[in-house]
């Protein structure tokens, strides 16, 4: 998050031009394959869709922008406005726990300094384009082989993995597939991470 932020960029749509020059400039002599964690996996998918030349394999983990629901099954806690610090961490870890974790007893001090250090370098607050199903949208228009990774209790989708999955497969041209990670919720690499390289890794080398 600490890279140079897009001039008037305000959703992910607007990131890509500015991507594909880093991936063309970062990699001219071959395609990548591209992982993406949440708002990062469906903005690769967009990405993959807009320029298939870059991008040799698609795997989006824990992403939204399905279009199964136009509203979250959660609520998350405000915090930019409070001014005492305590209060600012009481919500950031009433956050961590109604999105980003299934098992609350992970929220530790280590793992809300790294939920505070990331939200503070959030570009994008609003993400309306996350509520859509820009993801699905995407998938049928890119190339590469796309797979899947998700928590199996992500709050982005409790209980309709298999709808998430059949949407996906529907619309992908090669389609490999979603693996679930069991005990796991939206941040599903860093509360499960020895079982999430177990299903990614083989992944990839395939």
């Amino acid at each position: 998050g600490d890279s140079a932020p897009l001039p008037g960029v305000i959703d992910a749509d607007g990131m890509l031009p500015g991507l594909a020059q880093m991936l063309e400039a970062q990699f001219p002599l071959q395609a990548v394959r591209l992982v993406g964690f949440s708002f990062g996996g469906m903005t690769a998918g967009m990405l993959a869709a807009a320029y298939p030349h870059l991008v040799q394999q698609l795997v989006v983990v824990g992403a939204p922008g399905i279009g199964l629901t136009d509203k979250h099954p959660f609520r998350l806690k405000g915090w930019r406005h409070l001014e005492a610090a305590q209060a600012q961490l009481a919500h950031h870890v009433f956050n961590l726990g109604a999105l980003m974790l299934h098992d609350a007893t992970r929220i530790d001090r280590d793992t809300v300094a790294l939920h505070v250090h990331n939200v503070w370098r959030d570009r994008l607050p609003r993400r309306r384009i996350s509520s859509t199903n820009i993801l699905v949208r995407s998938l049928a228009q890119v190339e590469c082989p796309v797979a899947a990774i998700y928590g199996a209790e992500d709050a982005l989708y409790p209980g309709t993995l298999d709808q998430v999955a059949a949407c996906m497969a529907a619309a992908a041209r090669q389609w490999q597939g979603l693996q679930r990670v069991a005990g796991a919720g939206h941040w599903v690499q860093y509360e499960q991470p020895a079982a999430f390289h177990a299903v990614l890794l083989p992944l990839l080398a395939g």
